[in-house]
């Protein structure tokens, strides 16, 4: 006699409801209302006469709700816990972060009513601090950057909450292939430029994250763009890249915030950089309050380090009689440092003398002149 499989007392009486997966539709749901409405940003052209035919577009990040380029890669990481069953209704988030996507996360998780605990160095800006607790997240402060991994571990362990690690997570969390990511919105708005296609891209190295997405892209896409990729000091993204050592560390913090590492995170990806440049911090933070004047409002200082390599593949474009067109972010607004780089008492006790590397880079952008190496 055959066994009725459909009739056994081993099966259950119902099948289960699946009562977590009706929260994760609905914080899906929100978290793709808010990249209907802030997924895209400005592409600005400022006019720099010593350029010639070197055109200079700016990609403004500044100008997403949580005023920065870590909105888009926030928002990817809470995404990206979500699809894999890591974040559930009442998890605590927990990252590790120098400040701007711990204030975007900390967005995405009041959105979605989530605790949200940002580990940070002590050092962060105080705009930021403020940022990250007015949208209800909490702070803990080490003392040094590369204690952020093992506390954010720790704090995500004790709660049983769930470590975002924008640091392991921000090279895949993202479509790299397009959904709207930061170098297909680029690449679209530059199609009816004069110069539609960048001669470079240039970016700094955080996570790796962004300038990852943008390298694959730039290759999936088939583009004879290339990507430049900046570093400050501090940092081992530039000697890393240089020796081919991934295994580099250094002790120092980035004084630079939000970029800059003291060890090659895991979503830093040198296969698909073209070119690297390193940017001393008086050149990031000269650049910075040169293109504020530029534009007419504040950026911060990792846009000045941007910027700064841009004028440096420009220059030597210039060398060459090339033209063409260069494309760099403005990652997040001056507002957030006006205690520190936009301050003069700040400048001055952490021994930075811009005025001389301002005079030079004004010169370059009014005329073309070179820029030394005196200026970086």
């Amino acid at each position: 006699m055959e066994t009725d499989v459909f009739s056994g007392d081993d099966l259950p009486l119902a099948l289960p409801e699946c009562a977590g997966r009706e929260w994760a539709r609905r914080a899906i749901g929100l978290l793709q209302g808010d990249a209907r409405r802030s997924a895209d940003t400005h592409l600005i052209k400022p006019v720099f006469p010593g350029l010639g035919n070197i055109s200079v577009y700016l990609k403004d990040e500044s100008t997403h709700p949580t005023g920065s380029l870590k909105h888009r890669l926030a928002r990817s990481l809470v995404l990206y816990g979500i699809c894999n069953g890591y974040i559930r209704e009442g998890t605590t988030l927990v990252e590790a972060s120098s400040g701007s996507t711990a204030v975007s996360e900390a967005y995405f998780a009041r959105i979605l009513h989530l605790p949200f605990i940002a580990v940070m160095p002590r050092s962060t800006s105080a705009q930021k601090i403020e940022a990250i607790e007015r949208f209800g997240g909490r702070c803990h402060f080490v003392e040094r950057s590369a204690e952020v991994y093992q506390a954010a571990q720790q704090i995500a362990a004790e709660t049983g909450g769930h470590y975002l690690d924008q640091f392991t997570y921000a090279e895949r969390a993202t479509d790299w292939r397009g959904n709207n990511n930061i170098a297909e919105s680029i690449f679209a708005q530059m199609e009816n430029e004069p110069q539609p296609e960048p001669e470079w891209v240039v970016m700094s190295a955080g996570t790796g994250g962004t300038s990852a997405t943008i390298g694959r892209y730039i290759r999936y896409r088939n583009l004879s763009t290339r990507l430049c990729v900046v570093d400050v000091e501090n940092s081992v993204f530039y000697d890393s890249y240089v020796k081919g050592d991934p295994a580099m560390t250094c002790t120092a913090g980035s004084r630079i915030e939000g970029i800059g590492r003291p060890r090659v995170e895991p979503s830093f990806m040198p296969t698909v950089i073209d070119h690297m440049i390193r940017v001393p911090d008086v050149a990031s933070l000269a650049a910075m309050h040169v293109l504020s004047d530029r534009i007419f409002r504040r950026v911060g200082g990792s846009t000045g380090t941007n910027f700064f390599g841009l004028c440096r593949i420009a220059a030597q474009m210039l060398r060459e009689g090339r033209e063409g067109s260069l494309v760099t972010l403005i990652c997040d607004s001056g507002a957030r440092y006006t205690d520190t780089y936009y301050n003069p008492d700040w400048l001055k006790d952490n021994g930075f003398e811009l005025g001389p590397h301002i005079d030079r880079l004004n010169a370059f952008l009014d005329t073309g002149r070179t820029l030394t190496s005196s200026a970086g």
